[in-house]
């Protein structure tokens, strides 16, 4: 799990899942509260062939301004999850912004542990985002926090393509 305040959460995922991916295991992202196709890594993930599922509206969330629609597709989300980790044909399945659609209420932590406990053994599943729940640290084997000492927006830079998108 990759959780955190700083920068690079996805940005880790998605590297395990190059790695993976170029030592010939199947991969497949599902993006909770994620979409669009204009971004660097989607791109890639694209031409890779990577499995993507993206279950979002396209706007920044905010615990107050979460929606039924929101709630919709963040069931659709672990759905599709689900199906991912059980059907024997993924051996990564990153779970990206899994975090925050718990922290936020869009899926109850406790349906995506266990999900994540019903996956197949030989399946890596990977969680990003910042605020992760207790209990996805607790079932995680591995958690590294992203910390945030300096960042280019405190100096007014804007986001640059091929770098923050």
């Amino acid at each position: 799990m990759y959780t955190g305040k700083g920068k690079g959460k996805t940005t880790a995922a998605l590297g395990l899942a190059l790695r993976a991916w170029g030592r010939g295991l199947r991969v497949c992202v599902v993006q909770f509260m994620k979409q669009g196709e204009d971004y660097g890594e989607i791109k890639a993930l694209r031409a890779m062939d990577i499995d993507l599922f993206q279950f979002g509206r396209g706007v920044l969330l905010f615990e107050k301004g979460v929606t039924a629609e929101d709630k919709r597709l963040g069931r659709a989300a672990l759905e599709k999850a689900k199906e991912a980790m059980t059907s024997g044909k993924y051996d990564i399945v990153v779970l990206d912004e899994a975090n925050v659609a718990a922290y936020y209420g869009v899926v109850a932590a406790k349906e995506v542990v266990e999900a994540i406990r019903a996956r197949g053994k030989e399946v890596e599943v990977v969680l990003t985002g910042r605020n992760a729940p207790q209990e996805f640290i607790e079932e995680a084997d591995l958690v590294t926090e992203m910390v945030m000492r300096k960042h280019p927006y405190e100096k007014g830079l804007e986001a640059r393509m091929g770098i923050e998108y």
